[in-house]
C-alpha cells in the first residue's frame, strides 16, 4: 500500500522552522525604515529648503545611491558575513542619517549641497536588510517548496510595509516635524539591524572564502534571464503609477488624487493576493518556465487597462496587473537563488532588486515623457507590449539554451 502524499507545506509552517519568525521580525522592523525614511527626508527638505526643486534632486541622488550601490553592499555581505558587514554598514546609515537631521532642523533655510552630499552618503549605506533576509531564508528553508512559501511570505510582507511607512509618516508629521520621522526611520534601523545580526540563523550564512566562485561576476552567472523579466516588471510600475494619476485627472477633475490613490491601492492588493496564492500553489512547471508566463500575464493585463473607459474598469484591469507582480518577482528570486554560487545569494537577490527599482525609475521617466504626448490608454498598451516583448525574449532565451546544452549566462 503507498504511503499518502506528504503535506503541502504552509506559511503557518514557514513561520515554525526554528528561528525564522524572530529572525524575520527583526528584519522587517529593520526594513519598515525604508518606506518611513525617504518620504521624511522629501518633506524635511521641502520645508527646511522651500525648494519643490531642491527636493527632487536631493531624493534623486538618496534614490540613484540607495538602488545602484546596491550589488556593491551586498558584495560586501557576501565577502564578509552579514555579522561583520552589516554593523558598520548600519553604523555609517544612522550617522548620516543623524546629521542629515540635524542640518535639516536648523533654522532658516538650508544649503542644497549639504544636504544633498548627506542624503546621498545615506543612501550609500543603506544596509541590504531584504537580500540578506532572503538569504537566510534559503539556509532556513533549504526545502524549495518552503522556500517558495518564505520568499512569497517575505515579498508580499515587504510591500506592505512599503505602504504602512509613508501612512505612519502621514500621521507622524501631523504632530512633529518631518526630521521626527527621519529619527523613527533611522530607531527602526537600529533596532531591526541588532535583532537580525544577533539570531542564531544569520549565523548560518556564511561569508564567502578567499578566492570562491562567489568573486566577482563568476558566482552570478545564469541570473540574466530573471534580472531581465523584472527590470520589465520595474519598468511597467514605474509606468503605471504616473499614469494612473494622468488617467485620473483626465475622467475624473477635481477629484483624480482620490481616485489614482484607489486604483493603487488596487494594484497593492492584487500584488498581495498574487504573492500569497503563488506561494501556496504546488507548482508542477519548474520556476523557469513560469517566470515568462507570469511576466506575459502582467503584459496582457496591462494592454487590458489600454481599452478601459473609467476609473471603475482601470481599477478592475490594474488590480489584475497586479496579480501578477509579487508572482514574477518572487519567481525571479528564487530563479536568481538557484542560478548564484552559495557564497554569492546575497547579491544575486540585490541585483534582482536593484532591476526593480531600476526598471521603476526608468518607467516614471518614460511615462513623464510619453504621458503628455500620447492618449493615456496607448501608453498602456505600449507598456504592455513592451513587458510582453520581455516575457518572450526571456521565453526564446531559455528554449534556446536547452536546445544547445549551453550553460546559461549572467
Amino acid at each position: 500500500m503507498s504511503a499518502p502524499p506528504a503535506p503541502r507545506p504552509s506559511y503557518t509552517a514557514v513561520l515554525r522552522v526554528p528561528h525564522a519568525r524572530r529572525t524575520f521580525a527583526a528584519a522587517l522592523t529593520g526594513r519598515l525604515s525604508y518606506g518611513i525614511v525617504p518620504l521624511s527626508v522629501m518633506l524635511a527638505v521641502i520645508r527646511s529648503s522651500g525648494s519643490y526643486t531642491v527636493a527632487g534632486t536631493v531624493m534623486a541622488l538618496f534614490g540613484a545611491a540607495t538602488v545602484f550601490l546596491s550589488p556593491a553592499r551586498a558584495a560586501l555581505i557576501d565577502r564578509h558575513g552579514p555579522r561583520r558587514a552589516l554593523v558598520p554598514m548600519t553604523a555609517a546609515h544612522l550617522a548620516a542619517l543623524a546629521l542629515l537631521a540635524f542640518v535639516l532642523a536648523g533654522p532658516g533655510r538650508t544649503g542644497a549641497v549639504p544636504v544633498a552630499v548627506l542624503a546621498a552618503a545615506a543612501g550609500a549605506c543603506v544596509p541590504p536588510l531584504g537580500p540578506t533576509m532572503r538569504a537566510v531564508w534559503g539556509t532556513l528553508t533549504p526545502d524549495r517548496a518552503l522556500l517558495q512559501r518564505a520568499y512569497s511570505l517575505d515579498g508580499v510582507a515587504e510591500e506592505l510595509l512599503f505602504v504602512t511607512g509613508p501612512l505612519l509618516v502621514g500621521v507622524l508629521v501631523g504632530v512633529a516635524p518631518p526630521v521626527a520621522g527621519i529619527a523613527v526611520g533611522a530607531a527602526l534601523m537600529a533596532v531591526g539591524t541588532a535583532g537580525f545580526v544577533s539570531s542564531p540563523a544569520v549565523r548560518e550564512v556564511r561569508p564567502e572564502k578567499s578566492g570562491g566562485a562567489g568573486r566577482g561576476g563568476a558566482g552570478l552567472r545564469g541570473i540574466g534571464r530573471p534580472v531581465a523579466a523584472v527590470a520589465g516588471v520595474g519598468l511597467a510600475l514605474g509606468v503605471v503609477d504616473l499614469l494612473v494619476v494622468a488617467f485620473a485627472e483626465r475622467h475624473g477633475p477635481g477629484s483624480g488624487g482620490a481616485g489614482a490613490a484607489w486604483v493603487l491601492a488596487a494594484l497593492s492588493a492584487g500584488s498581495a493576493v498574487g504573492g500569497l496564492l503563488n506561494g501556496a500553489v504546488a507548482w508542477r512547471a519548474p520556476a523557469t518556465a513560469r517566470l515568462p508566463l507570469i511576466t506575459a500575464g502582467l503584459g496582457l493585463a496591462l494592454c487590458g487597462a489600454g481599452l478601459a473607459p473609467g476609473i471603475g474598469t482601470l481599477t478592475v484591469a490594474v488590480t489584475a496587473a497586479g496579480f501578477f507582480v509579487s508572482p514574477a518577482i518572487t519567481t525571479a528570486y528564487l530563479l536568481a537563488d538557484e542560478a548564484a554560487a552559495p557564497q554569492a545569494r546575497v547579491r544575486a537577490g540585490a541585483w534582482v532588486n536593484t532591476a526593480v527599482n531600476a526598471g521603476s525609475t526608468a518607467g516614471a521617466a518614460i511615462a513623464g515623457a510619453l504621458a503628455g504626448r500620447l492618449p493615456v490608454g496607448l501608453c498602456f498598451a505600449v507598456t504592455g507590449a513592451v513587458v510582453l516583448a520581455t516575457a518572450a525574449a526571456v521565453a526564446v532565451r531559455r528554449v534556446g539554451r536547452a536546445a544547445t546544452g549551453l550553460a546559461p549566462l549572467a
